[in-house]
């Protein structure tokens, strides 16, 4: 690990500016502020006395997430691919060490959350960045053997059904689905081959429907995010107040500030179903901006990775991949949660939701993918 450190330059080499993933990025971070600001500013006021607790605190978060992302993005991409095997055992060290009472921190009902001293942490933000930093190391020393041998595969396997079971035993259905996804994109853009890969799919769709059906209380979800509005006080309230939320949104939104849902009718209006205030505020022009802010943002993600992938540099394209597919993944689950399209799950919209470990963890996922970005400009 002190190699990192080591790799360290003495001369900040910052990225451009007008970069677009780096003004996409920065217009996400702005944004989030703003609607983070606007969403909690009641909430705020009522339970802590100061209405702009939440707002302050994720100025913080940002800040701490920008420097954490600038020292990331000055290591060369050659001392992470060198460490990679101690981020799968931080990994999984972080898996455990969550579920031990005392460090483990219990929140509504789930041990997501490390305590240690002053410090909260959700442990499977900060897995994210380990896994696909080792999955990207890993396809690039094994890139023949994923494709010929069993053994690569299984491996493989063993690492993503490993955390899977860990995150389940929290429980954080949501951060599983998020970082399978992910690690399996990047094992098929890595050509495993495809009867390995979708007999993988197969494995995973079939144990996350068991996960379902043998939970009463994510069983209960499902049945109300079928039809919510068939017990609109109890199981399907959230989802209730957030299509109230896109109701109220109409065309071009009550106007930023102006929401009437963030007054205590729906519940994580900050956190969780912030998409829900942007469509209230904001209305369907507001929302269809964001995505497309958000579309461009993540094509600029997947454009280094192919240009990597091109420049026969796969470890920085698979690192740029797997960044890519998760961002996008979970801000496609957050915005279909908040829309009703998918089952209600508890995962931030990236850069946008309040929360720290989630901003911190995406600010240095995001600095990954611009170190990636600057080494291949410099191969040219």
């Amino acid at each position: 690990m002190t190699s990192l450190i080591h790799q360290i330059p003495k001369k900040i080499d910052l990225p451009a500016w007008h970069n677009p993933l780096v003004l996409s990025t920065l217009a996400l971070m702005s944004f989030g502020l703003v609607m983070v600001t606007s969403s909690s500013i009641d909430f705020a006021a009522d339970n802590y006395g100061d209405p702009w607790y939440f707002a302050k605190k994720q100025a913080v978060f940002l800040a701490l997430g920008s420097v954490a992302g600038l020292i990331i993005c000055m290591i060369p991409l050659e001392a992470w691919h060198r460490c990679s095997g101690y981020f799968l055992v931080l990994s999984f060290a972080l898996l455990l060490l969550v579920l031990v009472p005392g460090i483990g921190k219990m929140v509504n009902g789930s041990r997501r959350w490390l305590s240690i001293g002053p410090i909260t942490m959700q442990a499977s933000e900060l897995v994210k960045f380990c896994l696909i930093v080792f999955y990207a190391s890993y396809l690039t020393r094994r890139a023949s053997a994923v494709t010929n041998r069993w053994l690569s595969f299984v491996i493989m396997v063993g690492v993503i059904v490993g955390t899977a079971f860990l995150l389940l035993l929290e429980p954080d259905f949501g951060s599983c689905v998020i970082i399978c996804f992910a690690l399996g994109v990047m094992m098929f853009v890595a050509r495993v081959p495809v009867i390995r890969f979708f007999l993988l799919a197969f494995l995973g769709l079939f144990s996350a429907t068991l996960v379902v059906l043998m939970s009463d209380y994510r069983r209960e979800r499902l049945l109300a995010f079928t039809d919510p509005f068939a017990d609109p006080y109890d199981n399907g309230y959230q989802l209730v107040q957030s299509l109230i939320a896109f109701g109220r949104g109409e065309w071009f939104g009550l106007g930023l500030g102006n929401s009437i849902q963030k007054l205590f009718f729906l519940p994580d209006a900050h956190t969780d179903f912030v998409f829900s205030i942007i469509a209230e505020e904001m209305g369907l022009v507001g929302v269809v901006l964001f995505v497309v802010l958000f579309f461009f943002f993540i094509s600029q993600i997947i454009r280094i990775s192919f240009t990597a992938l091109r420049n026969q540099d796969l470890f920085g394209g698979y690192v740029a991949l797997g960044v890519g597919a998760m961002l996008a993944m979970q801000g496609f689950v957050n915005m279909g949660v908040a829309s009703g399209l998918l089952p209600t799950k508890g995962l931030t919209l990236p850069f946008v939701s309040y929360g720290g470990s989630s901003l911190t963890v995406t600010c240095m996922l995001i600095a990954l993918v611009l170190r990636v970005q600057r080494e291949n400009q410099d191969a040219r």
